[in-house]
């Protein structure tokens, strides 16, 4: 039987490096938010002038805070010989999975297919004076928004690719953090 490719949706991210990691945890912790299925205390967090929802789990923080410093490593890669890396671009995905039985020949077994993915495609702007640096802050505030409202906005319409709910474990769907999924394969950019 042949899998169909999981929808992927693509949000695109802009911060300084001031603010990126704690943007792009927003942005993870919006989008478990939603789609994390144990039950939750809700929480929220002020970044930007804007709510932003977060996910109280001390294994999930953990996850999202390897993930992101591993991003930020990897976007803010500097040489030996004190030159910056030319790269000031990241990408880092979340893939939730539904566990399915596999029949074999004699035996059955897990295995673990990709329903839903989310890219972050992380751009860093470095301004380099106060009104740059003003023009960025707008930005970064306006991008935050509209991919909060992106992310609020898909999880409510995009619901029928959601596999049923058919086993008693705390959190039915696994996930992970990728970083870089493209450019290493699916399950090779995990940290």
């Amino acid at each position: 039987m042949e899998q169909r490719r999981p929808p992927e949706y693509i949000l695109e991210v802009f911060a300084d490096p001031a603010c990126v990691q704690d943007v792009v945890k927003a942005i993870l912790h919006t989008i478990f938010f939603h789609r994390f299925f144990p039950s939750i205390r809700p929480k929220s967090r002020d970044l930007l002038d804007i709510t932003l929802p977060v996910v109280d789990n001390a294994e999930l923080e953990t996850l999202i805070e390897q993930r992101t410093n591993a991003l930020i490593r990897q976007i803010d890669d500097t040489h030996a010989d004190g030159y910056r890396s030319s790269s000031t671009r990241g990408h880092i995905a979340v893939q939730f999975f539904e566990k399915r039985r596999r029949k074999a020949w004699f035996s059955k077994q897990d295995e673990e297919i990709c329903w839903e993915q989310w890219t972050l495609d992380v751009t860093l702007a470095t301004p380099r004076t106060e009104s740059e640096r003003v023009k960025v802050r707008r930005a970064m505030e306006m991008m935050l928004q509209k991919t909060a409202i992106k992310i609020i906005t898909t999880v409510n319409r995009e619901v029928d690719h959601i596999p049923p709910i058919t086993t008693s474990e705390s959190n039915p769907f696994p996930y992970q953090i990728v970083i870089n999924p493209r450019d290493e394969g699916w399950r090779m950019g995990i940290f």
